[in-house]
């Protein structure tokens, strides 16, 4: 089945508007957030590119900024319209991030990457995203482009649902590092610190930042949704102190590394 087809099906059934909705599901949502706002200044043009069903689009529209979406499935452009309110200067477009061709060059001072490596199964097509997202980005401006991490994958889906042999009989892991490989039928593509280092070695970039997101709250995440919102405000302290140490970040379920444009 084609890239493109897989994605399309996989979303027509599941639920991206709700992702976020709970508790552990927001410690990504509120991570990403608190960094993105580090690099805001009032005015500042941004672009999301495989914006889903808008949670963050809409979220930066609200606050005054001028936001442009770009996502690929038809059914989550029809949700992220019917999500957006009056008055929003938010514009969406249907896209596949690969192409970016009808973007206009150096048009924005903030770009999101959010969605589309978890989709790209190919060098070749995640260097095309990514090339993509720093022509669109103005000079200086700052990308954030996110990852799915291969090793909590190991440990919750081959071990934890007890699916290593199924994994090991599908040629699906290096048995000697441990290192998954993604088939568009598997539908998130997995990767290391090793491999995006190796993606942006290809781009005129300084890094500025290497986050675990989500850290393991995958683990302990019926505990923490059953938090009071006052232990839950003290859990995303103790989170956001620890999500960029060198440590803990390999415990992660996704990653965010945040790039400027030089």
């Amino acid at each position: 089945m084609e890239r493109i087809e897989v994605i399309k099906n996989h979303y027509s059934s599941y639920n991206e508007n709700e992702r976020f909705s709970s508790k552990h599901g927001a410690v990504e949502f509120i991570t990403t957030l608190k960094y993105v706002e580090k690099y805001l200044s009032p005015g500042m043009k941004i672009i999301e590119i495989g914006a889903a069903t808008g949670r963050y689009s809409h979220y930066f529209a609200r606050k005054g900024y001028d936001v442009t979406a770009v996502e690929l499935v038809e059914k989550n452009i029809e949700v992220f319209n019917e999500n957006t309110l009056i008055g929003e200067k938010v514009s969406v477009f249907q896209g596949d991030a690969t192409d970016l061709s009808f973007i206009e060059s150096e048009a924005y001072d903030v770009t999101l990457l959010l969605g589309p490596m978890y989709h790209l199964y190919t060098e070749e097509d995640q260097l095309s995203a990514l090339s993509e997202a720093l022509r669109v980005t103005k000079m200086g401006g700052i990308i954030f482009s996110a990852y799915c991490n291969s090793d909590l994958t190991v440990y919750q889906y081959c071990f934890g649902r007890d699916m290593i042999l199924d994994t090991i009989a599908k040629n699906k892991i290096d048995l000697r590092s441990y290192k998954c490989f993604s088939l568009p039928e598997d539908i998130f593509q997995l990767h290391r610190k090793e491999d995006i280092d190796a993606l942006m070695s290809h781009f005129k970039v300084s890094r500025l930042h290497y986050v675990g997101t989500d850290m393991l709250t995958h683990f302990m995440r019926d505990r923490i949704d059953e938090m009071s919102d006052e232990v839950f405000d003290i859990f995303i302290d103790y989170h956001l102190s620890i999500c960029e140490r060198t440590d803990m970040i390999g415990a992660t379920n996704h990653i965010l590394d945040i790039f400027k444009k030089e």
